[in-house]
């Protein structure tokens, strides 16, 4: 008789993921509620440049997104793969190679958002030379798991690893496309796309970045830990199905619906409206499929935290993926977007999908990764209900916020004109709300306090007990390696024991929809039309637009005016596609904190610009901005002035040689005309005042808008 085989999982790089979610997830989410509070009372800003709003906001993002919900994914990964293929990992170096590489990618992040170094696109801000970091630990990642499966002891992949395959491939491909840049330095590069298109391809990698880094690998968690914790059978092998391939081939074409009203091609916008409305019947069958699994566990429910927080994530769920199909629809998105209310629905996806899922995991992992049971089941249930009110409490703050904010934008008075035409009224109206949030935000991180709290006394009590536990891996299995061939339970039985076929169709899958709105986009120039009247930025100008990203501007205020009635009124001319060509990258926005600035250029003297960003409420009283001080303080750094231009030139920005060659003194010169018409308004300019950050920022502020005659 055969001797089994006798081998053991890896689980040392499962706690150590467990204890970076931890972590990361109580900074990240501190993070949080600090610019919750900023928002609420403007001095928390500080006065130091990289305490801002603006520079937090995206450390905040990546955070939660790549610090939290990626080291979540991956310990959820890493356990249930090893078991779920009954095989070690293919290697433990590329086990620690990924561990310590993310970790030191989410330093970095953490470390260069607040300097400033960022591209502005969303969820994906970090500068190239971590792009190339990521997919680097990434390709680490996906080899370690695809090796795991060629050596599997299962010859058919579970429903879990489904939706880590297609996690791995898609990741991948959006991170590379939307990554791509020309670098003028290490800490700066500009985007290999540009305007409209440049648009197009962040919302394609920004949407799918939440479907396929924050749904597909959380469904793969589900679909494992769910059934473990309630110890029932999935409700249905054949509803699985059907979620993983309608939504891996659906998702990828809804990107679109961000950008909707702006100044992309109506046929992107509808293809990407009709797709989301479609999302709604795969991501209802999966929670269905969840909740479904807990049929006979009900009992169960009521006192376990896990099923609690299990049953709460797949509900969130279930609430997100109704309600962002239903945001894409044109009527109701022109009321939500760029409100508060888009902010509700990320934050109940994240905290209440991906929190919940994520918490649930670990209390499930810690008595089996620690051999010892949790110290406090009622704190468990502590933390439950904790993060349960810090999110009502929260997302029903940003709900009533951004309708509130949506309906007073678009409000006319009797006589046909705008009921607060001064923006700033819609803001002050709001700040009770901000605070709301804010508690809302608090309560949520001190469940995560509690949480560590539990986790950390029951860390010590396993040491007690378990002095070698850290210096071990979990304990043999003796399992056989099974030689079972495909039965007769259909077709994609077959495919479950060919994971190389099933990961090229999952590819094939979520390509089409990306190259059926991207190519398009890109190849067909007629989709951007060109306008004669509008030229490049000039070297001062550039500058400014890139202290505008550094300083995170982009992140309260946007750049597009959408053809609706009270923007047009509000604004001025709507935007046009034309307009952006030569904006690398583009800067629409996704949240307007401030009034949109297309058209701000030549609305205000320089001296009104001068005098807001040392004092918003000089200028505009109420504002809840923060101040920029540190602007007249800095000098511009003009060193890579020619260079910028040169690589702008060679992505087909039509730079004349002499314009780079002499780019550092033209940016002077126009810097010496805005300080001397400053000094003529009565600013006292000190010595190289002329040279001071903040002129090459009104420069491009004064820019914006300006290349096309608004029609009479």
């Amino acid at each position: 008789m055969r001797t089994p085989d006798q081998f053991q999982y890896d689980d040392k790089v499962v706690r150590q993921f467990v204890i970076a979610t931890l972590l990361w997830g109580l900074i990240g989410m501190t993070v949080g509620v600090v610019i919750a509070a900023q928002l609420a009372y403007w001095p928390l800003n500080g006065g130091i440049s990289w305490l801002t709003f603006g520079r937090l906001r995206p450390l905040h993002t990546n955070a939660v997104i790549f610090a939290f919900a990626g080291n979540a994914i991956f310990a959820g990964i890493y356990y249930s793969t090893q078991r779920l293929l009954k095989t070690r990992m293919l290697s433990d170096t590329l086990s620690k190679i990924h561990f310590w590489g993310w970790q030191a990618i989410i330093v970095a992040a953490a470390i260069t958002l607040p300097l400033g170094i960022t591209t502005s696109k969303e969820y994906a801000e970090l500068e190239w030379p971590l792009d190339i970091a990521i997919a680097a630990v990434w390709v680490v990642f996906g080899v370690n798991l695809f090796g795991a499966i060629a050596k599997r002891r299962e010859h058919h992949i579970y429903v879990a690893i489904w939706f880590y395959i297609a996690t791995i491939l898609t990741v991948a491909m959006l991170h590379i496309v939307n990554s791509l840049a020309f670098p003028v330095s290490v800490l700066k590069s500009y985007s290999a796309f540009a305007g409209v298109q440049d648009a197009l391809v962040q919302w394609w990698y920004g949407h799918n970045a939440v479907a396929f880094f924050l749904t597909t690998p959380f469904l793969g968690l589900m679909y494992y830990f769910l059934p473990k914790a309630a110890e029932r059978p999935v409700y249905s092998y054949r509803l699985s199905i059907i979620h993983f391939w309608s939504l891996v081939f659906l998702y990828i074409w809804a990107g679109p619906h961000h950008l909707l009203y702006t100044s992309l091609p109506e046929w992107a916008q509808t293809m990407g409206m009709v797709f989301s409305v479609m999302l709604i019947a795969p991501s209802w069958g999966g929670m269905i499929n969840g909740l479904l699994t807990l049929r006979g566990a009900w009992d169960k429910l009521r006192t376990d935290a896990v099923l609690k927080f299990f049953v709460a994530a797949i509900t969130f769920y279930g609430m997100a993926t109704f309600e962002g199909p239903m945001l894409s629809i044109r009527s109701l998105n022109a009321l939500s977007h760029y409100t508060d209310w888009t902010i509700a629905h990320v934050h109940g996806g994240a905290l209440g999908w991906n929190g919940f899922i994520a918490f649930g995991m670990i209390y499930y992992l810690i008595p089996r990764l620690w051999k010892v049971e949790v110290y406090s089941k009622r704190l468990m249930n502590v933390h439950f209900w904790m993060a349960t009110a810090g999110i009502v409490l929260y997302i029903t703050a940003m709900y009533t916020s951004g309708i509130t904010q949506g309906l007073m934008w678009r409000a006319f008075n009797d006589d046909g004109n705008l009921k607060y035409p001064d923006f700033i009224e819609t803001v002050t109206k709001l700040v009770p709300l901000f605070w709301i949030r804010t508690l809302g935000g608090v309560l949520y991180v001190a469940g995560l306090v509690v949480m560590i709290y539990n986790f950390y006394k029951t860390v010590q009590l396993s040491k007690a007990q378990y002095p070698v536990l850290e210096d071990t891996h979990a304990s043999a299995y003796p399992l056989t390696r099974t030689t079972e061939k495909s039965d007769h339970r259909g077709w994609h039985h077959v495919l479950e024991g060919k994971p190389f076929v099933f990961s090229i169709l999952s590819l094939i899958a979520v390509i089409i929809g990306g190259v059926a709105e991207i190519v398009p986009m890109i190849a067909v120039s007629t989709n951007v039309p060109s306008i004669s009247s509008v030229k490049p930025y000039s070297a001062l100008e550039l500058e400014g637009r890139d202290i505008y990203i550094k300083e995170g501007c982009y992140n309260c205020h946007s750049q597009m005016v959408r053809p609706l009635r009270e923007e047009v009124v509000r604004y001025g001319e709507y935007s046009k596609s034309g307009e952006f060509v030569y904006d690398r990258p583009f800067q629409f926005g996704s949240k307007r904190t401030g009034p949109d600035l297309h058209r701000v250029g030549g609305r205000y003297p320089n001296l009104w610009h001068y005098r807001h960003m040392l004092d918003p409420r000089s200028t505009s009283p109420g504002s809840i901005m923060p101040e920029y001080p540190w602007l007249y303080e800095r000098d511009m750094d003009l060193s890579l002035a020619s260079k910028k231009l040169r690589v702008m030139q060679k992505m087909g920005v039509p730079y004349t040689n002499e314009e780079i060659d002499n780019a550092k003194q033209s940016a002077k010169t126009q810097a010496a005309t805005i300080a001397a018409d400053l000094e003529k308004n009565g600013v006292k300019m000190e010595a190289k005042a002329g040279e001071k950050e903040i002129v090459a920022l009104i420069a491009y502020l004064q820019r914006l808008g300006t290349d096309i005659k608004p029609r009479s």
